[in-house]
């Protein structure tokens, strides 16, 4: 079993996410750091290999290109997808290994617990990381392992697959840009080519780091990439974000158009600055 994570900055946070794989109750067979527009840094592990590789992009972070470009290194193994703020708790490995035994052909989405500012500084545990970690409140529609989720809610924070149910699904779409919209097109992708979605006991704890709400500081991409998934599914993603978009006087929406009518100000952007400090 392989690990993938994506990286741009955030240092702090994989060296934590390595720390974590290290003290794993089962090893990883490699891990594979993928560098977005940035020179990849000196990671190494005294009980796995540690890969590293550049994938660049002008117009944004290319998550989908990132993603696609290392499944394919080796399409036979089994992947396991974490995001560079992911902490994998003590089974995370353990827990996939037996959900794509005794069904390698479906998507499996692992569990997320949120950390407050300070709490991944050096010294941490796994007890501790519980302790201080809280639920995302979507997870309420989560119904145990090996329970069939909702397409709409896959994320690609925590989850795992084989390399042929990646490439059956065809990898992540690399025409959206940057933030949004892109996991829910490779879940409805997923859900089209029958690939069952799983709820899986895999914990991984997500490490603090500023948000917004709504997130304004994405705003031009969640309107391009919203438009794009209309036009492939008729339906349209994001609707609570795009909703707030539209009380802002930032958009006019309707069932076929999604139309700017301007562009939020800084001053706006700095206003929707997450206070809570839980990292969603």
């Amino acid at each position: 079993m392989k690990v993938i994570t994506l990286v741009h900055g955030r240092s702090t946070h994989l060296a934590n996410l390595i720390q974590g794989l290290e003290s794993s109750s089962l090893i990883p067979q490699a891990l594979w750091i993928v560098h977005m527009n940035e020179t990849p840094g000196e990671f190494a592990s005294r009980l796995f290999p540690v890969h590293t590789l550049r994938v660049d992009e002008p117009a944004g972070l290319p998550l989908a290109k990132a993603r696609n470009r290392v499944t394919v290194i080796d399409p036979a193994a089994s992947w396991v997808f974490l995001d560079v703020d992911c902490i994998p708790s003590h089974d995370l490995l353990a827990h996939y290994r037996d959900g794509l035994q005794a069904q390698p052909d479906a998507l499996h989405m692992g569990q997320v617990r949120y950390l407050p500012e300070g709490a991944n500084r050096p010294g941490w545990d796994e007890a501790a990381l519980y302790a201080q970690g809280v639920e995302h409140p979507l997870a309420k529609f989560r119904h145990g392992p090996r329970s069939a989720l909702p397409y709409h809610l896959f994320w690609s924070l925590n989850f795992a697959c084989s390399g042929s149910t990646f490439a059956r699904i065809g990898g992540f779409d690399e025409n959206y840009q940057g933030y949004g919209g892109e996991d829910t097109d490779f879940a409805f992708r997923a859900r089209h080519e029958r690939v069952a979605l799983l709820d899986n006991s895999a914990m991984a704890f997500h490490q603090y780091h500023p948000t917004y709400d709504p997130p304004l500081n994405h705003f031009s991409d969640i309107v391009a990439n919203a438009r794009r998934f209309h036009s492939r599914w008729g339906v349209w993603p994001m609707e609570g974000w795009l909703r707030v978009f539209c009380d802002q006087g930032l958009l006019h929406w309707t069932d076929e158009r999604l139309e700017i009518v301007r562009t939020p100000s800084a001053e706006l952007v700095a206003q929707a600055l997450n206070t809570k400090r839980l990292g969603f």
